[in-house]
């Protein structure tokens, strides 16, 4: 087997709810070779060698970056994303981090400086724009079906009055990397650069309604292509609306739920041969007034974002997210922070 052929072989840092079934379930089901695995909790050790019993498990980043691999995958706490990033780079190894790169906007340009430094490429996990109400938005509107956009509303809310118990993302504090501002907010805007173009911020609030970790965050930003985003992350939305909708002159698409991937990875179903076995979609409607018809969406898509890193470190085509791309997240996080009406 030549080296163009064989599995890549991939460690991965952190083992909690992005590294086991996020990561490691769609690797495996995109054919790679999961040779190595970066945890310190003794609960999700015994979770690795279970999983994955061929793989090494080792204690430090250093010990991780030792080994043969092709490719490093950061899950890890998002106070060492930076640390854990850089150091692959640092030694040759090509990188996928999960969201968010950075804390801040330095930290983020450290890791891109870094991999300017080393000449090794990284990649950043927004896999929401591999959701199904994604993709089906981008055929909407290239169909033309609600004329030209000026509106989009986009939201991840859920209703969680209580605190929940050993989750770190609700009780951690900014600097450690806690809130929704740096979790579902980075999705909503990775999604929205994405679909209509850079932006910059008119508007941004960001609440800890709860008392720990900031847990409602609203903000819009004006697209340099006419289109506005407002975009909300809550845990404490009694009502929450709908998942996105999209505004054109000629109507509205209208996408209430997430596609199943999460529930799917989280219930150990994983893609085969770099694809989904069972249907993704998420239900669509376009809404002309009183006028409501259901449109066929297109399935959700996440084992393509490691297809394309597969591709990508074989030299075949360009890295699924572009660095500029991270970057531009970054910067609106920090100024969301920065300029909070709250």
């Amino acid at each position: 087997m030549t080296a163009s052929t064989r599995p890549l072989r991939v460690g991965i840092a952190g083992f909690g709810l992005a590294g086991r079934y996020f990561h490691s379930r769609l690797l495996k089901g995109c054919g790679f070779d999961i040779q190595s695995i970066l945890t310190n909790n003794e609960g999700r050790i015994e979770q690795a060698r279970s999983d994955f019993p061929k793989a090494k498990v080792v204690s430090t980043i250093e010990a991780l970056v030792q080994q043969d691999l092709d490719l490093i995958v950061v899950a890890s706490a998002n106070s060492v994303h930076a640390t854990h990033a850089k150091a692959a780079l640092r030694a040759g190894i090509p990188v996928v981090i999960d969201k968010p790169m950075g804390r801040t906007l330095v930290e983020t340009e450290s890791i891109v400086a870094a991999s300017r430094e080393c000449g090794v490429p990284f990649t950043v996990f927004f896999n929401r724009r591999w959701d199904s109400d994604c993709l089906t938005i981008k055929r909407v509107l290239g169909e033309g079906l609600i004329g030209e956009v000026h509106r989009m509303d986009s939201r991840f809310e859920r209703y969680r009055p209580a605190l929940t118990p050993g989750s770190w993302r609700e009780h951690s504090s900014v600097q450690d990397g806690g809130g929704l501002l740096l979790d579902l907010q980075t999705h909503l805007l990775s999604v929205a650069l994405d679909l209509f173009g850079p932006a910059r911020l008119a508007h941004s609030s960001v609440k800890r309604i709860r008392g720990a970790a900031d847990d409602d965050v609203v903000l819009a930003i004006l697209h340099s292509s006419g289109v506005d985003s407002y975009l909300s992350a809550s845990a404490v939305a009694g009502s929450p609306g709908p998942r996105v909708r999209i505004l054109g002159r000629q109507g509205a698409l209208v996408i209430s739920e997430l596609d199943p991937q999460e529930a799917l990875l989280r219930g150990g179903i994983i893609p085969e041969n770099g694809k989904w076995e069972v249907p993704t979609k998420s239900r669509a409607f376009l809404h002309r007034g009183d006028d409501v018809t259901e449109v066929e969406s297109e399935n959700g898509n996440y084992p393509e974002f490691y297809n394309l890193v597969s591709g990508a470190l074989r030299g075949l085509n360009p890295w699924p997210v572009s660095g500029s791309d991270a970057l531009a997240v970054a910067e609106l996080i920090d100024e969301a922070r920065a300029k909070s009406s709250r």
